[in-house]
């Protein structure tokens, strides 16, 4: 008998999850809601939600967007982290998280949640920097950098589906019309993409992004090279805020597992034991790719990159 989950079930279950991918969406949503209530909130009381300065951005993205414009970021220096959080347009943010989805659901198949938020985090950051210097340097910019502003995951996403293709370049991924193709080929089109379109609308935007592909890509090859933990924030601090109400996990894996207490010997061995099929499962990705595994191994790769 062939178990079946409706999309809404599934949706409950990812977000139930608290991985660092379901927290990083949530909390881009979330962000997009406040927006939205707060601007439709200006908008019912007849007060004016737009800027004259700042084109095209409402009063609250104002606070939120990170500015080229140096004397501005000085005063809003928050704003280089904020914005990679934000998101007016229904279809900018539909967009971006389908596309964080896709590429962090490979990520955390080869490494954990940490590397996944400082991926997207550093990578936000290296977006926001290319942005602000090349609205700085370059004299095409000069009648805009006082008015211009980034804000989007995208820098952030790119930075996540650049670094896993250049951790399991050869892995395939299936897209409509193209079929089956290497993750490192959907890459570079993508970069490709954006190095031809600076100059055809959004200059600032293509530019973000490819910061966050350049941090991506260097990211993992620091990894390689020796660099064994993705500089950046800790992950585990970060995850304590969404669950300061849930019991603790220690706790649960004894009820759970073994119905009585463990001593700290047991428990390390049964999480060593347990780390070493998820290692074995890795290998055998690396070698035959994720089709090879069978339901067992899969269900067990998903449960334990939930669980990190």
């Amino acid at each position: 008998m062939e178990y079946y989950q409706s999309p809404l079930s599934g949706i409950k279950s990812f977000f139930r999850s608290k991985s660092a991918l379901s927290l990083l969406i949530l909390i881009n949503i979330v962000i997009f809601l406040i927006i939205n209530i707060i601007n439709l909130f200006y908008w019912l009381f007849t007060m004016d939600v737009t800027l004259t300065d700042i084109a095209g951005a409402s009063k609250v993205t104002f606070w939120l967007a990170v500015p080229s414009d140096l004397h501005l970021l000085l005063a809003r220096p928050w704003t280089i982290v904020t914005y990679m959080f934000t998101q007016e347009s229904f279809f900018h943010i539909l967009f971006n998280m389908m596309v964080l989805y896709f590429g962090g659901r490979i990520f955390t198949e080869f490494l954990d949640d940490r590397k996944l938020v400082n991926t997207y985090i550093w990578g936000g950051l290296a977006g926001a920097l290319f942005f602000i210097v090349s609205y700085n340097i370059f004299p095409v910019f000069s009648e805009d950098v006082r008015m211009s502003v980034a804000l989007g995951a995208s820098a952030s996403v790119l930075a996540i589906l650049v670094a896993i293709a250049t951790y399991a370049p050869n892995y395939k991924v299936y897209l409509l019309l193209l079929g089956r193709i290497k993750l490192k080929y959907l890459a570079i089109v993508l970069v490709i993409i954006d190095l031809l379109s600076i100059n055809r609308g959004n200059p600032g935007g293509h530019i973000a992004h490819l910061g966050g592909a350049l941090w991506g890509f260097s990211s993992v090859m620091l990894y390689r090279r020796g660099l064994k933990n993705f500089p950046g924030i800790n992950w585990y601090g970060i995850k304590n805020l969404f669950t300061w109400f849930d019991k603790p996990r220690y706790a649960r894996y004894k009820e759970v597992n073994t119905g009585h207490p463990l001593n700290d010997d047991e428990y390390n061995r049964i999480r060593a034991e347990k780390q070493k099929k998820i290692d074995i499962i890795l290998d055998k990705i690396s070698k035959s790719g994720y089709d090879s595994l069978t339901k067992e191994e899969k269900e067990l790769l998903f449960s334990a990159s939930n669980k990190k």
